[in-house]
């Protein structure tokens, strides 16, 4: 067991630690935060937003001074990733908003990360910069190129000190692979090569090689008619390179082996619950479609979040997943005006910790909700203002379905919908998390004694 992860509900208390980003007043779409991602360390923590941009957060060093102070995590680089773009054959726009982020293994002084959007995929390096050159032969100081007949002596260039400075440059450019949506991203574990899947197809590709990729995957029928589901998600084994899983809209999961053939259409497993005749219903589709797919660190088990629920599945059992987890089971009753509003296609992500004995998932009314594998016991939280006092604890919040509620529950009708928690963090190693709430960015920790 990593130190520091202990009984999830007896032994931590989460307290605020930072909120980053404006109050909500006036802000743009552009600003909304749509993926959370820790760095391998857990030392950088980026985020996209639907304006393209990516913010990496760097984690300070704990001072000796202010031992109560552990290390905050403050701006240490922003970019614009993706720029909006136009499809003229298609006549479609291409937004420039940032599906996912994933971080590459660091192998040198310098972060390496992959940034997509719903069409292309770029490797960005992250460097820091601290000398500069001076005391070139055929520039001046200005960098306008000198009079070659001036130049009467040779000089030898040297390396001066300068501010810090850290630059994103983009390395490599992947596009033009997926007619679809991307949806997902995720590198393998050889470091060497990774995929993006979209609703219908899964590319997989070198990081050296960026005009070509192998689709492992194409569920596209030949009359688009007979399209039954599509793909949602999609993840690389952690420690086997040659095996992936997908998940699907009918709430379907399937394990490939990529020794088994070059094209992946056969799957190795399928994991799919048998549904309930007696909880049939107009809706049953939609909510059983898998929005986020996951394995856990061991690489054991796969967990999946559909509407209403958190399963982790163990990869040697098919039939029925081996924990199920009701998120906001009280939504039950609200589904036709969930429908209404479109909530109901809400993609919510879900999180493990570093053990693999709790994981985290995001709900409506900025709520966020933890389960503790072991103990089966699990906790409502709130990412909210109000309580954003430094070290204040948060306390849990329930939510009365009906009768009376008391004093300190919230009432299912009074939920805000159009506040939610889609995009979840866990650091690593330690217990920190960071949750997207709208614009804002809160991190939370726990309270060490």
């Amino acid at each position: 067991m990593i130190p520091g992860f202990g009984n999830l509900m007896q032994d931590v208390l989460w307290c605020f630690s930072q909120v980053k980003g404006t109050i909500d007043i006036g802000i743009t779409e552009a600003d909304i935060i749509s993926t959370v991602e820790f760095n391998h360390t857990g030392e950088l923590l980026a985020t996209g937003d639907k304006g393209g941009r990516v913010v990496i957060f760097q984690r300070e060093q704990e001072s000796k001074n202010q031992p109560h102070r552990r290390g905050e995590y403050n701006v240490y680089s922003t970019f614009q990733s993706h720029e909006p773009e136009f499809d003229y054959l298609k006549s479609l726009e291409i937004e420039e908003k940032i599906n996912k982020i994933r971080w590459l293994p660091q192998q040198n002084a310098a972060y390496f990360l992959l940034s997509t959007n719903d069409k292309t995929v770029k490797l960005w390096k992250v460097s820091e910069r601290d000398k500069r050159p001076e005391g070139y032969n055929l520039k001046d100081e200005d960098g306008r190129l000198r009079d070659p007949s001036m130049i009467t002596m040779l000089r030898v260039p040297v390396l001066r000190p300068m501010d810090l400075m850290v630059e994103a440059t983009p390395r490599r450019v992947f596009a033009n692979a997926h007619t679809y949506h991307i949806n997902s991203i995720s590198v393998n574990s050889d470091y060497e090569t990774y995929m993006s899947a979209d609703d219908l197809r899964i590319n997989l590709w070198n990081f050296e090689i960026t005009n070509q990729s192998f689709n492992i995957v194409d569920i596209k029928p030949a009359n688009m008619e007979e399209l039954t589901e599509v793909i949602t998600a999609a993840e690389f084994h952690p420690h086997h390179c040659n095996t992936f899983v997908y998940s699907s809209s009918k709430g379907t999961i399937r394990l490939c082996d990529m020794r088994a053939s070059a094209l992946c259409d056969r799957h190795s497993k399928f994991f799919e619950e048998p549904e309930d005749p007696s909880n049939r219903s107009f809706f049953s589709e939609i909510i059983s479609s898998i929005s986020d797919v996951k394995f856990s660190h061991s690489g054991r088990y796969i967990m999946t979040r559909d509407y209403l629920t958190v399963k982790v599945w163990d990869l040697n059992m098919e039939n029925r997943p081996i924990e199920t987890y009701q998120v906001h089971d009280y939504l039950r009753s609200k589904l036709c005006s969930l429908y209404e509003n479109d909530c109901i296609f809400d993609k919510f992500e879900c999180v493990w910790n570093g053990s693999d004995s709790v994981i985290m998932t995001g709900s409506y009314n900025n709520f966020f909700r933890m389960f503790d594998r072991n103990t089966k016991r699990d906790v409502t939280l709130e990412a909210s203002r109000e309580n954003s006092k430094p070290r204040a604890i948060l306390k849990p919040r329930k939510v009365c379905v009906g009768g009376k509620r008391r004093k300190d529950e919230i009432s299912v009708d009074s939920l805000d919908f159009s506040k939610k928690i889609l995009h979840t963090a866990w650091h690593p190693s330690e217990n920190i998390i960071a949750v997207a709430a709208t614009n804002n960015l809160y991190i939370f920790q726990d309270k060490v004694n």
